[in-house]
């Protein structure tokens, strides 16, 4: 059906969005009114913004929602964020805890007490609480949580896997991205003419 009467339509309300009003976010048009968090109806701008699919969020709920789990991740510096954003109407996957072997392989005093813990996909030793960063689905630690290509440190805003390894944005984008003329490489050789 046509588009007769205006603008495009507002990605929040459906309604027509007229140039003096528009907002662009991700390829779609907001109202100055409309463009809110999807989860804390915050009102945001150029700064505040962060897209994930067709939802905008405030970069404090996308972190909550999509962001790294664990310690070091909360409201400061080395403390555990136990907020699962409920109050904002987030939702969140628990993975199950695995249930405890009686028996163990290694009959040390602490194993029993305390458990088995979690190993680092990177450099395959014990993950521990304190040092624990969620990324992929793995545990992995702070050291560790580095871009397997340029070694470095990620973050929930620059993070991506690939076959159970983490890269910053830009080498994922270099080495796994589209390629091709506009894509920041040519795919076919420019013979010389002498």
């Amino acid at each position: 059906m046509p588009n007769w009467g205006g603008g495009a339509k507002c990605g929040a309300c459906e309604k027509t969005v007229y140039h003096a009003e528009e907002i662009q976010c991700n390829g779609r048009s907001f109202h100055k009114t409309c463009f809110h968090c999807m989860a804390c109806r915050k009102a945001l701008d150029s700064t505040t913004v962060a897209a994930h699919e067709s939802e905008i969020y405030c970069k404090v709920c996308y972190g909550r929602r999509y962001g790294p789990k664990g310690i070091g991740y909360g409201q400061g510096a080395g403390c555990l964020s136990t907020d699962t954003g409920e109050h904002l109407g987030l939702q969140f996957q628990q993975s199950p805890k695995p249930a405890r072997s009686v028996a163990t392989s290694n009959p040390s005093k602490f194993t029993g007490k305390f458990g088995e813990s979690e190993k680092c996909p990177r450099c395959g030793k014990s993950v521990y609480a304190a040092e624990k960063v969620m990324g992929g689905g793995k545990p992995w630690h702070k050291t560790c949580f580095r871009c397997a290509i340029c070694g470095k440190s990620l973050e929930s805003t620059n993070v991506t896997d690939k076959d159970g390894e983490l890269y910053c944005k830009v080498c994922y984008a270099k080495n796994f991205g589209p390629t091709g003329i506009g894509f920041g490489g040519l795919t076919q050789q420019v013979e010389k003419k002498e």
